[in-house]
């Protein structure tokens, strides 16, 4: 028997769990499943035998640290800055580590500790890190084989709403946290590579930079760039690869409206609204406009930022409710990033018949033979429920599978890694495919050399 420990029970696991509660008695596993919430662990577990749901307080060594003992591999689940100390148990114990982060400075640091130990520290192995590295390791390796040299290497992922269920102007809502989404692409600006040129996209003209992608049966996409694309080129391969850029997907035009919100400055999270704690909808898109003594907040709206009373960025934002007269019943004052947060998550919720999306496209463009060629690579993901979305299977079932492959030896790496390798992505891709998690490959003739000038 092999022992299992899963921390953390949130959305992101369901996926993790059920595939482990469904193979316990075939593969020979014991599972643990804690999470502060021990009803939701237990409830996660459903009437699996070998499985046991409890409340666990992660962030608590001596509650953690038995149960690492125990296990023969532990997939952590907890927000990204608590692997590490996870992963420093996980030396201690000899116990195998799964997580579906990046690859933090801490976490490499300690590659050699790993190796020393005798685990494997596998991160990135979820959809956005995971599925794009596999996925694109994928045909990269293969146009590699065929002798071909790599110019353009493109990749989008974004969470999303389902055909069916997108029934709102912004064609968006919120199948992640809400926070990460008000608060996208802030930081440093963009980088990415264009023909052996570096570029830089700073935040106020992110959303206006956009790419538009259509994807077969799903319609179009934007694309708008991530902040950092060049630490893909030696993890790929790609150190001299001309043109290199990562981004997130959304609905053709959800940018341009949320670039509203940029420009106005309501997406800051670097000060506390004075006053915001009372404040209305209206009087907070209000606070960010001149004054005036007869116009009206919505008329000094069109005027700044150039929006005609026609625009469909204007149904947007009145369907949003930014200039109704509601208050949130606040305890004290917030950022203004914080109170737009509140607003979204007012609108962009998921009825409990909704289903998520996660869109995933990859754009190769090679020489060979002298000659440019193209690859399409695309796959979307329906969710099946609000329990196991799109978003849960696809960062759960990775990990799982690769957690099997751990256990039974398929998977003899030692230290801290991702799934970058022909023998770790393969037969992960291939079991994808039976969940219905899989790519689609185009050969787009003649290929298309530039999109972002």
């Amino acid at each position: 028997m092999k022992n299992i420990l899963v921390i953390g029970a949130g959305l992101s696991a369901s996926s993790i769990i059920r595939y482990f509660t469904q193979n316990a008695e075939q593969e020979g596993w014991n599972i643990k499943v804690g999470d502060q919430d021990g009803e939701l662990a237990k409830q996660k577990i459903g009437n699996c035998k070998q499985a046991e749901g409890f409340t666990l307080n992660a962030l608590d060594p001596v509650e953690r640290q038995p149960l690492v003992e125990w296990a023969d591999i532990v997939i952590s689940m907890l927000p990204a800055r608590f692997h590490i100390d996870v992963a420093k148990d996980c030396i201690t114990y000899k116990t195998n580590l799964i997580t579906p982060s990046y690859i933090s400075p801490e976490m490499e640091a300690i590659h050699d500790e790993a190796i020393k130990a005798g685990i494997i520290i596998m991160n990135e192995i979820g959809v956005d890190p995971g599925i794009d590295h596999m996925s694109a390791k994928k045909v990269l390796d293969e146009i590699e084989e065929l002798g071909g040299k790599m110019h353009i290497f493109e990749s989008f992922t974004g969470g999303l709403i389902a055909p069916e269920s997108d029934n709102n102007p912004w064609n968006y809502k919120l199948t992640w946290n809400p926070r990460n989404v008000v608060l996208a692409g802030q930081g440093s600006p963009a980088k990415f590579i264009q023909e052996g040129k570096y570029k830089y996209i700073p935040y106020s003209n992110l959303f206006r930079r956009t790419e538009i992608i259509k994807i077969d049966g799903y319609g179009e996409f934007e694309g708008y760039a991530n902040r950092n694309s060049l630490g893909y080129r030696e993890i790929y391969g790609l150190e001299d690869i001309p043109t290199i850029f990562r981004g997130t997907f959304r609905r053709k035009g959800f940018s341009k409206a949320w670039n509203v919100f940029v420009q106005l400055g309501a997406t800051d999270d670097s000060y506390i609204l004075e006053g915001s704690k009372n404040m209305t909808k209206r009087e907070f898109i209000n606070s960010f406009l001149p004054y005036h003594p007869y116009d009206s907040v919505e008329l000094k709206l069109r005027y700044q930022l150039r929006i005609d009373q026609d625009d469909i960025i204007w149904d947007k934002l009145v369907w949003l409710g930014i200039f109704d007269d509601e208050s949130y019943d606040l305890e004290e004052d917030i950022t203004p990033a914080q109170f737009l947060q509140k607003i979204v998550v007012d609108k962009w919720v998921l009825e409990p018949e909704d289903k998520d999306m996660i869109v995933m496209w990859h754009k190769f463009v090679y020489i060979l033979n002298g000659e440019f060629k193209e690859i399409n690579s695309s796959m979307i993901s329906i969710g099946e429920d609000q329990t196991y979305t799109a978003m849960s299977n696809t960062v759960g079932l990775p990990a799982a599978i690769c957690a099997k492959m751990i256990l039974n030896g398929t998977i003899q790496l030692k230290g801290v890694q991702m799934p970058i390798l022909k023998e770790i992505y393969q037969p992960i891709l291939k079991e994808l495919e039976l969940h219905d998690i899989k790519f689609n490959d185009v050969e787009i003739n003649p290929p298309v050399l530039y999109n972002h000038g």
